[in-house]
């Protein structure tokens, strides 16, 4: 049974960024409904990343962006496409774990609290047995596997992911799945940035198709359609450099 919306419901209203002279977002308009997994599809370079970076307030913007939370304002989430650090750093997951999500300065010790969300968030992503091993010897996929616990804590109303599914073996796949029928039940509202056109059709509420701009935005299996895709992955948008505008700043 779907629970009535934790998470917000956002708003991209004429959305542009520009960066140096390249126009790299034009004139995005979406809105992203509360508690619904609503993917973002396209080809590399057509702005996808940029535009949730523009939501999580690390890109300059035009237009406006707005998130209406249904009561308080919640936590918001974010699973990066990949993790760079140096894999030489003794640092374990357990490690990392509580260096991502624990208040609580290191010198006064571990929070009991906090490792027990912990623990239950590695459970829940089949990372407890490697939560002695440092990080620089996991896979990319247990890598991806540790965000994905990391995001959890504390319990999010707003998931942000930046294609969470590209390092995943077929075991990584069926525990992002599980969570994202969690999320849903749970009315969290997830921005999905994703290449596998089938798990979006199979998993997503809502799809959008950004190139630069937006092409389409509806049901999935109404969006995915092959000629939509074809449009979509072989037309490269016409963004004409931003005019030099003196005196102000790029």
């Amino acid at each position: 049974m779907t629970h009535s919306p934790a998470g917000p419901e956002i708003r991209f209203e004429s959305v542009g960024l520009t960066l140096g002279r390249t126009e790299i977002l034009r004139d995005v308009s979406l809105r992203v409904l509360a508690g619904s997994v609503h993917a973002l599809v396209g080809p590399n370079g057509g702005g996808k990343s940029s535009l949730v970076k523009t939501l999580l307030g690390q890109m300059p913007h035009r237009g406006r962006l707005s998130i209406a939370w249904p009561a308080q304002p919640g936590t918001i989430g974010y699973v990066p496409q990949a993790l760079e650090f140096d894999r030489g750093l003794p640092m374990t997951v357990e490690d990392f774990m509580r260096a991502t999500t624990q208040r609580r300065p290191a010198f006064l010790g571990r929070a009991c609290g906090q490792m027990a969300s912990i623990d239950a968030a590695l459970e829940r992503v089949g990372m407890s047995d490697k939560r002695l091993r440092r990080m620089g010897a996991l896979s990319g996929g247990e890598r991806q596997r540790v965000l994905l616990a990391q995001s959890l804590i504390p319990r999010p109303g707003l998931l942000v992911l930046d294609e969470p599914m590209a390092a995943l073996d077929e075991a990584g796949i069926a525990v992002f799945e599980h969570l994202l029928a969690d999320w849903r039940r749970d009315g969290v509202t997830v921005l999905w940035i994703e290449h596998d056109i089938d798990a979006v059709a199979r998993l997503a509420d809502r799809v959008s198709g950004l190139n630069r701009s937006l092409l389409f935005d509806g049901a999935p299996l109404e969006m995915l359609a092959p000629e939509r895709l074809l449009a979509l992955f072989s037309a490269r948008p016409r963004i004409t450099p931003a005019p030099v505008r003196l005196g102000v700043a790029a």
